[in-house]
């Protein structure tokens, strides 16, 4: 009988311990940061900078990241006016690729003409997904 006392308390013990690993886990990243396979991690700032805001709302992006490198920067579903965003998309994104993660956090990245707002707000994405990254990998 007290065997099975023990059993049943370390089994309780081991279950607790389990679900707060689960939870810290959970905690910590928030959705945030996920690893692929292939050891890329995807940041996405859609919670993370919920209060960064281009001319028409927020400008949430996906910053993949390999081997401390920037593999590229995808932009998400926003609000921006097309035809300028899509300025910032052909100008923009790609100058972080190929960047270590060290210089990409510094980089003095010039907007896209007439995108000033969309491109003040996707270096910031940026730059927060790179801090986040540095933080929590």
């Amino acid at each position: 009988m007290r065997n099975l006392r023990f059993f049943a308390q370390t089994t309780t013990v081991v279950a607790v311990v389990a679900l707060a690993i689960v939870g810290l886990t959970a905690s910590m990243n928030d959705g945030v940061m996920t690893q692929q396979k292939d050891g890329t991690y995807v940041i996405n700032t859609t919670t993370l900078a919920r209060s960064v805001k281009g001319f028409a709302g927020p400008t949430p992006l996906k910053v993949y990241i390999k081997k401390d490198k920037v593999v590229k920067v995808e932009a998400l579903a926003n609000s921006e006016t097309p035809q300028y965003f899509d300025k910032v998309k052909k100008n923009l994104l790609s100058l972080w690729n190929g960047m270590k993660t060290t210089k990409a956090e510094t980089a003095q990245i010039d907007g896209a003409t007439g995108a000033t707002y969309s491109s003040k707000a996707v270096k910031e994405n940026v730059h927060r997904a790179l801090i986040y990254y540095k933080k929590h990998k």
